[in-house]
């Protein structure tokens, strides 16, 4: 098998070229710079414009000199790790120093934490030359729960993130249901086939939102009754139980997370995830005269933490010396303004508001906010209380995607049937979970919470996809099995 490793390892880079090649051709057209800067990045046009074009001015500012960034645009976060995978394992065997790209801007915590385990980042200048933003006042360590920063300096976070949850108000009227507030609003069956939902093993940020659901789950019971593991195992129950009722309200599951609040705001969704900045921008777009808007977003009520966007250098950047200046024009006042300040207003972007909320503590003033178009946000005054626990999930990122594919996405036609069946079988009175039916549709005694820590993130963590899927369909038919089973159940009359 070595002899053909070389063979596969050009195979990979064969693949992976044109996605790294594939660039943002409008900015790129912009004109060849005397300097060039490679950025890999998942976020959206209008960062991409506002932040390159401020940079070079301020580049040209600094150093009297003319900059051309090269965005490489592959997808999300996902699609980002397949490609830096594939094309560092290359650089590896191939004895390179890096794999040509300067800079990943943008995205969760998550996957910078791991290609910094990986050992893919430097050190990042801006702790050393700019000591006096780390402190608590101004860009603190760690706040809800989360990392704002690597203890080892090699990724920084920029801007702040929420999950939540976007809804369109005439469809939720015309529906009778009330304005969705929690995470557990979106489980009414009310909802059956009116929720918009992203693939999670496709969308981070989508995966984000799946485990802050399982996150409030475990912790409400843990409150109640101390942190064992039997509360762990209730909690754990409790939230999948929870995702399912949001899988099976489904209308269907998208590979891209920015579909969601589109289908809501055009009435085909009532409602489904999203995360903050996507749901401001539709809600600002769709204002009317009166300031009122058929989308609107909210974060659950204690049920989701503030996460950061962080931006790292590579190992091997060709050009470390401008990428290590971006990082701090990122972070100093002229960067962090970029984000959220309104168009037109001294400091502001040229063409729209990237709708992000920046992500240093000190820059919330009165004279600030003023220039802001989400003014109100205030995210370290209104977290709502939610504290992301590590030790509860932190590892099990990649593993829970897979599972809520196994559980709600691969049987989705047995499981939409199944809810079909209970919702209109059982008897007045009767809560679908506590009818027989019901009892079949939510059993995941085959899924504990311990055998997904001792079992589960072990197999998603060595990296076999075949081993990986052969546990996942496994899973999968067991759920599928329950689904139908719980469908004939309810179609008898579903009677506890």
């Amino acid at each position: 098998m070595r002899r053909f490793l070389p063979i596969l390892l050009l195979l990979a880079a064969v693949i992976a070229a044109p996605i790294l090649l594939r660039q943002d051709s409008e900015l790129a057209a912009a004109g060849d710079g005397q300097d060039r800067l490679v950025i890999i990045t998942p976020h959206n046009e209008t960062i991409r414009s506002e932040f390159g074009e401020g940079f070079a001015r301020h580049w040209k500012k600094t150093t009297g000199r003319t900059l051309n960034i090269d965005w490489r645009i592959p997808g999300g976060t996902s699609d980002i790790r397949r490609v830096l995978d594939s094309s560092f394992t290359a650089a590896d065997e191939l004895g390179l120093p890096g794999i040509g790209i300067d800079l990943f801007f943008g995205g969760g915590e998550p996957d910078f934490k791991l290609q910094a385990e990986k050992g893919r980042f430097v050190e990042l200048d801006v702790f050393s030359v700019r000591p006096e933003w780390f402190q608590p006042e101004v860009i603190p360590a760690r706040f809800t729960g989360e990392s704002y920063y690597d203890e080892h300096r090699r990724w920084v976070g920029v801007c702040l993130s929420q999950m939540g949850i976007c809804y369109n108000v005439n469809s939720v009227r015309r529906l009778g249901v009330a304005v969705p507030e929690r995470w557990s609003d979106l489980g009414d069956p009310a909802y059956a086939g009116y929720i918009a939902l992203a693939d999670p093993t496709k969308s981070s940020s989508v995966g984000r939102a799946f485990e802050m659901m399982i996150q409030e789950q475990m912790q409400a019971v843990i409150r109640d009754q101390g942190d064992s593991p039997e509360s762990r195992e209730e909690g754990w129950r409790n939230a999948l139980n929870l995702l399912q009722r949001l899988a099976a309200n489904a209308r269907y599951f998208t590979d891209s997370a920015s579909k969601v609040p589109h289908d809501v705001a055009q009435g085909s969704a009532a409602a489904g995830t999203c995360i903050d900045f996507y749901g401001r921008t539709y809600e600002d777009k769709l204002k009317k005269a009166d300031g009122t808007s058929r989308l609107r977003w909210t974060a659950p009520a204690g049920g989701t933490s503030t996460s950061v966007d962080p931006i790292a250098v590579f190992r091997g950047a060709p050009r470390g010396d401008i990428a290590q200046e971006f990082v701090i024009y990122c972070l100093s006042r002229e960067g962090q303004l970029l984000w959220n300040a309104k168009v037109g207003v001294p400091g502001g972007p040229s063409d729209a508001s990237p709708r992000r909320l920046p992500v240093r503590r000190d820059l919330y003033t009165t004279e600030n906010l003023s220039l802001f178009i989400d003014a109100n946000a205030l995210p370290y005054e209104r977290s709502g209380g939610f504290e992301y626990q590590r030790e509860l999930t932190g590892g099990a990122f990649s593993a829970l995607a897979q599972l809520f594919r196994a559980m709600g996405i691969d049987p989705h036609a047995e499981m939409k049937e199944g809810w079909r069946a209970m919702r209109e079988g059982t008897g007045p009175g009767v809560a679908l979970e506590d009818s027989a039916a019901g009892k079949v549709f939510f059993d995941v005694s085959h899924l504990s919470y311990r055998q997904l820590m001792d079992e589960l993130v072990p197999l998603v963590a060595r990296k076999d996809p075949l081993a990986t899927m052969r546990e996942m369909s496994r899973l999968s038919a067991i759920f599928r099995a329950n689904y139908e089973k719980a469908a004939q159940l309810a179609g008898k009359g579903g009677a506890p």
